[in-house]
């Protein structure tokens, strides 16, 4: 399974990230595309424009909204292969829009992709 990182899209782009893919179905508020640097944006990986609301970042949500995503992802087969066969094998760092670093759609996604590859 590939290294996978996770940071916000607000920072700076390093070589060192490799592969870039952003997890946000919106596109990042004032992000130009040169800034970030994107090599994929599959907004079918992101969570659900209705559970991303729900959601809010709110951290007393955030145990049911891993499950929620988890739910998705689950859901998605399709879209969470590919993103695996895109990933196969290199470094990846996993990007994000929200200001909170520890309660975000990135950190679950890597979580489940990293269980995956341990099956």
């Amino acid at each position: 399974m590939s290294d996978i990182d996770i940071k916000r899209v607000y920072e700076v782009f390093q070589p060192s990230d490799g592969f870039r893919v952003l997890v946000d179905r919106v596109w990042p508020r004032g992000m130009t595309k040169e800034k970030a640097a994107i090599d994929l944006w599959d907004k079918n990986i992101a969570p659900t424009t209705e559970l991303r609301k729900w959601f809010g970042h709110d951290p007393a949500k955030w145990d049911e909204f891993q499950q929620r995503y988890i739910a998705e992802l689950k859901a998605n087969p399709v879209a969470v292969n590919a993103l695996l066969q895109q990933i196969k094998g290199t470094h990846v760092t996993l990007l994000y829009g929200a200001k909170d670093e520890q309660h975000n759609q990135a950190v679950v996604l890597r979580n489940f992709l990293t269980q995956l590859s341990d099956l």
